[in-house]
C-alpha cells in the first residue's frame, strides 16, 4: 500500500530540484526573477527583452560617465588617472613567440641588409612586375588582373598560353622584371596568388578568398596613376617581416602624396586583408560652446574621408620557398600544415 506525503514536507521538492540541476526558489524570489524565455506570449516577451536591454545600456553609460568624471578630476588635482581596463582579445593574449621582432635584434638587421629585396627597397632598382595567369583562365580573372594593374604601378600583363612557368620565369629575368605574379583559378574563380621574386626569389604561395571587384563595391572611386602610399600592419614576427618586405618590393619606394592613394596590407590572425583607398581632408567649422554656454565660437576642424577603390580580397600564406619556383628540388623556408594549428592563439606572421 502506498501513502501520501504531507504538504508541509519539502524534502521531495528539494530532491527534485537537485536532480534537475535547478536552484529551488521561493514564491517571492520567483516573482522577482523574470527571464524573457519564461514568457510564452511573443509580444510581451519582446517588450521585456527590450526593457532589459535598455536598462543594461543605461547602466553601462552611467559607468562610462563615472569613469570619465574620475579621470577628469584626477587630472585637475594633478594625480595619476585610474588605469584603463584593456579587454582581453585573441590578439593580445596570443601565445609567446620567440621569433617576434625586437628593435635591438642585430641579427634581424643583418638579415634585412642581405636579403633579396634590398636593391628595390634602397631604390637602386625600379620595381617592374609581370602578371600572368594559370593555363585555364576564369571569368573574373581578366577583370581582377586589370584591377591589379591599376593598383601596382609599372606592371604588365602577358597571356600564359601553353608555356611552362619556368620558361616564363626565364623570360621575365631577361626582360629585367623584379617580380612575377601568377593568378591561379579554380572553378572559374581566382583562388590563389603565386608571387615570385626575381632574379633570385623567394617564391610565396597565397590562398586567395573573399574577392570583391571594383564594380561590386558600393560608392567606389576610380584610382589615378599616382604612385600609392603603402601601409603594412601587424607583421611582427621574422616570417611576417619577410612577407611584408616582399609586398613592399612590388611597389615604388617614392609615393606621390598628391594622388592621395593608399594600399593597405593588414595582417590579423595570419589573414592578410588587402584594401585600396583614396583619401581627402575636409575642413569644416566646428561650433563649440563658450565659457558661459551662450555664445558659439566657430573653429575649423579637419576631418578625413575615405573612398574605397578596390579590389578587396584576403590572402593566407601557404608556403614560402627559397629561390624561384621549383616543385621538385625547391627548399622551403616555411610551409603551413594542419597540425600546426594547435591553438586559436598561435600566429606565425
Amino acid at each position: 500500500m502506498g501513502f501520501k506525503r504531507k504538504k508541509g514536507d519539502g524534502e521531495g521538492e528539494e530532491m527534485e530540484s537537485e536532480v534537475r540541476g535547478r536552484p529551488s526558489f521561493n514564491t517571492a524570489e520567483r516573482r522577482n526573477v523574470i527571464l524573457p524565455s519564461m514568457i510564452k506570449n511573443k509580444d510581451k516577451r519582446a517588450k521585456v527583452y527590450a526593457k532589459q536591454k535598455h536598462e543594461k545600456k543605461v547602466e553601462k553609460q552611467k559607468k562610462i560617465k563615472a569613469r570619465d568624471a574620475a579621470e577628469k578630476q584626477a587630472l585637475e588635482l594633478g594625480e595619476e588617472p585610474p588605469q584603463k581596463m584593456v579587454p582581453k582579445t585573441i590578439e593580445n593574449t596570443r601565445e609567446a613567440d620567440e621569433t617576434v621582432c625586437r628593435p635591438d635584434d642585430e641579427e634581424l638587421f643583418a638579415d634585412i641588409d642581405a636579403d633579396e629585396f634590398n636593391p628595390v627597397l634602397r631604390r637602386e632598382v625600379t620595381p617592374k612586375v609581370l602578371i600572368t595567369t594559370c593555363r585555364f583562365n576564369s571569368t573574373r580573372g581578366p577583370a581582377f588582373i586589370s584591377e591589379l594593374q591599376s593598383v601596382i604601378p609599372n606592371s604588365d600583363y602577358r597571356k600564359r598560353g601553353t608555356y611552362d612557368l619556368k620558361k616564363i620565369v626565364e623570360y621575365a629575368k631577361k626582360k629585367d622584371y623584379t617580380s612575377l605574379i601568377v593568378v591561379h583559378t579554380n572553378r572559374r574563380e581566382p583562388d590563389a596568388l603565386l608571387i615570385i621574386g626575381l632574379p633570385n626569389g623567394p617564391t610565396a604561395h597565397f590562398k586567395l578568398s573573399n574577392l570583391v571587384l571594383r564594380k561590386d563595391i558600393k560608392n567606389h572611386g576610380n584610382p589615378t596613376s599616382h604612385e600609392p602610399e603603402l601601409v603594412l600592419n601587424n607583421f611582427t614576427t621574422r616570417l611576417g617581416n619577410r612577407v611584408g618586405r616582399f609586398f613592399q618590393s612590388l611597389f615604388p619606394q617614392e609615393p606621390n602624396f598628391r594622388g592621395r592613394r593608399v594600399v593597405t596590407f593588414h595582417n590579423q590572425r595570419d589573414f592578410i586583408f588587402f584594401r585600396h583607398h583614396r583619401y581627402i581632408f575636409d575642413v569644416k567649422e566646428d561650433k563649440q560652446s563658450g565659457a558661459k554656454g551662450k555664445d558659439g565660437v566657430a573653429k575649423e576642424r579637419v576631418k578625413p574621408r575615405l573612398q574605397e577603390c578596390g579590389p578587396r580580397f584576403t590572402l593566407k600564406l601557404v608556403t614560402l620557398q627559397h629561390g624561384t619556383f621549383d616543385t621538385k628540388g625547391g627548399e622551403f623556408e616555411w610551409v603551413h600544415k594542419p597540425e600546426m594549428d594547435t591553438s586559436r592563439r598561435r600566429f606565425f606572421l
